[in-house]
């Protein structure tokens, strides 16, 4: 290989190192690729790449979405900006685990996110491999989910940012989706937990009560830490993770520090 893959834990994450992503070629992805189906999240340390790289290296992999409710870097729309503390007047953190835009029809293959303003302290970010949380239910909760169909509704997250005479054409656009409770992987078949308590408002053809029990025992799958890794950022770290078989959560415990991450987001394919 083009570089040295150093796994984080058994479960899920490797670190990779030998690799320079401001002249990545198209065969050194496609050897990364491969290994970030295996290992779920890859993380690269010390990339001082520009923002058009970040963008560049990003569609090696896909159709970049542009977010029509985050803010967006100026000049760069493909460009997440998520910033907290400091001068900013913000503290909303994504701390529930989630994995990306699954709001969406065809959500997110995958997320590419960089370090800008790293705290002294804090705010790392977990992440889970969703399918073998899944592999870790008992036979009778496996029966009891397979084939179920969840909701998924941006206005749990982002409906306080649509102005109101704006929310009718966003709906419009963007509709309610419905997705397996449980996803198959396109690329490596694996099943994976594919609810979150961010953008799932419910499952289908069940009780509210039985509903939210669901939710609540597949969330504290995600939530075990025998199935997910922790990364501590750096300046000019690049994390990348598989939003198809993984979840993550960011870490609120940097604030009032100040703390900018950039991130681009691979478009990917309606759930099966």
């Amino acid at each position: 290989m083009a570089f040295d893959v150093h796994p984080i834990t058994a479960a899920i994450g490797a670190e990779i190192t030998g690799i320079d992503l401001s002249e990545i070629s198209q065969d050194t992805a496609e050897e990364l690729r491969k290994v970030w189906l295996d290992h779920k999240v890859l993380v690269i340390r010390d990339q001082p790449i520009t923002q058009e790289q970040h963008i560049a290296f990003g569609r090696l992999f896909g159709e970049l979405e542009v977010h029509p409710f985050t803010e967006n870097d100026d000049g760069h729309p493909e460009i997440v900006v998520l910033e907290a503390g400091g001068d900013t007047g913000r503290s909303f953190v994504a701390s529930g685990w989630h994995s990306d835009v699954t709001w969406r029809a065809e959500p997110s293959m995958g997320s590419i996110l960089r370090g800008v303003i790293v705290p002294p302290v804090g705010g790392d970010t977990c992440f889970a491999d969703a399918a073998l949380a899944y592999e870790r239910l008992s036979d009778e909760w496996k029966e009891r989910i397979d084939g179920l169909v969840a909701v998924h509704d941006y206005m749990k997250v982002f409906g306080g940012r649509v102005p109101d005479d704006q929310k009718a054409e966003m709906r419009a656009k963007y509709p309610v989706q419905h997705h397996p409770v449980i996803r198959t992987h396109p690329e490596t078949g694996e099943r994976g937990i594919y609810t979150n308590i961010g953008f799932t408002s419910h499952i289908e053809g069940v009780s509210p009560e039985e509903s939210e029990e669901i939710l609540r025992q597949l969330e504290r799958q995600i939530m075990s830490p025998s199935v997910q890794c922790r990364v501590r950022w750096q300046k000019d770290t690049f994390v990348m993770w598989d939003n198809r078989s993984a979840q993550h959560a960011a870490t609120n415990d940097f604030l009032p520090a100040h703390r900018r991450m950039e991130r681009v987001t691979v478009i990917g394919d309606r759930p099966f």
